[in-house]
């Protein structure tokens, strides 16, 4: 019987790196991820969806949305969460002729 690596199985079932397919999948973990970062810190910070959206301008709704998928939220709406959370954010942006550091 042939075993098979992670690498292996995820380059047959979800695609090589690189290729759209594995790019989407990478990206969605990634959002996955924040989602729960957040609804973690949200959390050790005694903190329930209503408050955090009173915080930031939205509703309930919205923070259980991000919570559960970030991935179709907008980069404020990111970034006053994170400001509300206390958390430190950097975005590191590298063009052809040019790099970009957003943070605090």
């Amino acid at each position: 019987m042939k075993t098979y690596t992670l690498d292996e199985v995820q380059d047959t079932i979800i695609g090589e790196v690189g290729t759209p397919e594995r790019d989407f999948f990478e990206y969605e973990i990634q959002m996955d991820l924040i989602g729960k970062a957040i609804k973690q810190t949200r959390l050790e910070r005694n903190l329930t969806q209503e408050e955090l959206g009173k915080l930031i301008g939205v509703q309930k709704a919205q923070i259980s949305r991000l919570e559960n998928n970030a991935s179709n939220v907008t980069m404020d709406t990111l970034m006053r969460v994170f400001s509300a959370l206390k958390a430190k954010v950097k975005l590191h942006v590298e063009l052809a002729n040019m790099n970009i550091n957003v943070g605090k």
